[in-house]
């Protein structure tokens, strides 16, 4: 299958796509981090979504996609849109921070041009949003510890939209001692929480989990999906 992974620098889910033998590229427009510079397309995406393209990928590299993409997975940023961001769209109660709102709204534009693409399987990514931008209906929350949970027995909400897709099924699932962030500064007992800290990495706590990632590849690039 030709795959587009869009906002996609850690390539993760790329990685185990190419494994499989699919035609998958990432796309984002900062560098990949996923150490495969031939595989990823540092550039904005929309022009890309619904196929009939042609693009260069980060070696300097030039490929050409002929009709649409067989499948496109999207994990658009969530930073407005979230609802861990509620206190910031709402400094004062009551009071909403309408530069905040907007920026919002914009991003659920973005995140509508993925789900409205015109591809034949679709999957987006997100999580929880708040209930003032209306978002629609999700299809599935997953959470990490149900996916090879063994290495990051954590919890960790996340939405997927899909489109002539099927469900994840939980494959090799653990029980979680804790969520992968913690809701306070306190961190009591450090072995309960996962790696991510609160406010300064936000980049390395939107990466898509391993088990998750190997999952969508395995289950969305399997013999249903051909």
């Amino acid at each position: 299958m030709k795959v587009l992974v869009a906002c996609e620098e850690s390539q993760a889910v790329t990685i185990e796509l190419r494994r499989l033998g699919h035609e998958a590229y990432s796309c984002d427009i900062e560098e990949c981090s996923g150490g495969h510079p031939e595989w990823h397309i540092q550039d904005d995406v929309l022009p890309l979504i619904n196929g009939n393209c042609e693009f260069e990928t980060a070696d300097g590299k030039i490929h050409k996609i002929v009709g649409k993409w067989d499948m496109l997975i999207a994990f658009p940023p969530c930073t407005y849109l979230s609802n861990a961001g509620a206190c910031r769209l709402y400094p004062q109660k009551g009071v909403l921070n309408k530069e905040r709102y907007q920026k919002g709204l914009e991003a659920k534009e973005f995140f509508l041009s993925f789900l409205n693409a015109d591809c034949p399987r679709i999957a987006v990514e997100n999580p929880v949003s708040s209930k003032i931008f209306d978002m629609p209906a999700h299809s599935q929350e997953v959470q990490p510890y149900q996916f090879y949970g063994k290495k990051h027995p954590y919890t960790k909400k996340t939405r997927l939209w899909l489109r002539r897709l099927p469900l994840l099924r939980p494959i090799q699932a653990v029980e979680p001692i804790g969520p992968y962030i913690p809701a306070g500064t306190g961190r009591k007992d450090k072995s309960k929480y996962g790696a991510a800290i609160r406010g300064d990495d936000a980049k390395n706590r939107a990466k898509t989990f391993p088990g998750i990632a190997k999952a969508m590849a395995e289950q969305w690039g399997g013999e249903i999906c051909k």
